[in-house]
């Protein structure tokens, strides 16, 4: 699906100019590159929020605006920015997935404040939170020398939500003759409206779609509100006829791990001993407009500790294929101890020259001093190996994940069968 911004892109620079006010001297703004060449044309979109009117009501009267009213555009000029291409490059000369990830929801968190903003400048705007992240497919490879445009709208509202879809494009030279379809990955964000002094859920402007398309793209978010609707609401699933046999299987082999290791299969490993950590404590430069740590931060920070799970359990360079669907289950402050812990839940080894590795990675805020540990999200990344590092190591095998449990083998069964309901890869 094909967004067409009506704009010219705004270009993502790797300095700022000083026609107005340095975006980080206003508190609470964690500044990506992004939010720094939206700050350099739009500023009246963050000042609002940084500097909201003291006791001002609440918008009384909601406004019908269309997807193009909110629809941005951001173009990253990798190949005349020398600057910015280092800023963004990888090992491998392509663009780090994780920043990517970042500034895609600093992007999508704009939109939604731009759809939800009031043309009365005297009442308060709402507190806007990522509320869940739909699955990303990286459909190519993102190369750091071509230049790169991230481009979105508001598709669709509900009463309190916004969903935001962005696409990333990227066309190297020569590929537009080819016929080459130039988006890299598109992502969807939902976003909900919350009364900044009452926390309550607040009303968030109606949308009107206008084209066959915005009409498309706004039914389908509807269609996958619903289904999400459903799956909240309905009873932890009951395993199936035969599902009993599956987790029998998986642990038959986990205990054979734990009570005679010498005989264990060399070709599988325990789930356990796939485990990475590591933890910090949030601090304020992290923090978002509203004051609570910035949603694309964790994204980032868990990516990141995903693809070294993989790496190190591969013995070979990973190559990034999706996130799936992430639900966003409680709101990280300033100052929260945050341990990030991940683990490879399960292989699939039915192509050797593409074997799949996924990996879960979930966030808990703990505070020591209520000896509390709450999960703030939970991802899900799936990586293969990239083929020039398999090439470079001949006899190196993947291995079969085993887990030593009931409860690992259900999360593994668990995302086994959400992987089979999914779409192919690739497919809107």
């Amino acid at each position: 699906m094909d967004l067409q911004d009506s704009s010219a892109a705004i270009p993502v620079s790797s300095s700022l100019s000083s026609r107005r006010k340095p975006i980080g001297l206003w508190p609470g703004m964690y500044h990506s590159h992004v939010v720094n060449a939206l700050w350099e044309t739009r500023p009246e979109v963050f000042e609002r929020l940084l500097d909201p009117p003291k006791d001002a009501p609440p918008q009384s009267e909601l406004l019908t605006k269309t997807p193009s009213l909110s629809r941005t555009a951001v173009l990253y000029a990798f190949s005349k920015d020398y600057l910015l291409r280092e800023q963004y490059k990888d090992p491998w000369n392509e663009v780090r997935i994780g920043k990517l990830l970042e500034d895609l929801d600093d992007l999508a968190g704009t939109i939604s404040v731009m759809h939800c903003s009031a043309e009365d400048n005297s009442t308060r705007p709402p507190l806007l939170v990522t509320a869940s992240v739909d699955r990303i497919v990286l459909k190519k490879t993102i190369s750091v020398d071509v230049d790169l445009k991230i481009a979105g709208s508001v598709i669709w509202v509900g009463r309190s939500s916004v969903e935001i879809q962005l696409e990333v494009t990227q066309v190297a030279q020569g590929e537009e003759s080819d016929g080459v379809n130039p988006v890299a990955l598109t992502a969807n964000f939902i976003f909900v409206a919350r009364d900044s002094k009452t926390g309550k859920a607040a009303p968030v402007n109606h949308l009107l779609p206008e084209t066959d398309q915005e009409k498309l793209l706004f039914e389908e978010a509807e269609a996958r509100n619903k289904l999400r609707k459903r799956k909240r609401d309905s009873k932890r699933k009951e395993f199936e006829n035969g599902a009993a046999k599956r987790l029998n299987a998986l642990l038959a082999e986990g205990r054979i791990f734990c009570d005679m290791p010498a005989l264990a299969d060399r070709n599988s490993i325990l789930l356990r001993d796939t485990r990475l950590e590591n933890s910090l404590i949030c601090q304020p430069q992290q923090r978002n407009v509203h004051g609570r740590i910035f949603g694309g931060f964790l994204m980032h920070r868990a990516f990141e500790l995903a693809f070294s799970t993989a790496y190190v359990f591969a013995g070979l360079v990973p190559y990034f294929l999706e996130v799936d669907h992430v639900d966003f289950l409680r709101p990280v402050d300033v100052g929260d101890f945050l341990r990030l812990s991940s683990c490879v839940l399960y292989t699939r080894l039915e192509k050797l020259d593409e074997p799949l590795i996924n990996v879960e990675v979930v966030a808990h805020v703990a505070r020591p001093e209520m000896r509390t540990s709450e999960v703030s999200n939970t991802f899900y990344f799936t990586f293969t190996v990239r083929p020039e590092a398999k090439a470079m190591t001949e006899g190196s095998k993947i291995r079969n994940i085993v887990p030593a449990t009931e409860e690992e083998a259900r999360r593994i069964l668990d995302r086994m069968d959400t992987e089979a309901s999914q779409p192919p890869k690739g497919s809107n």
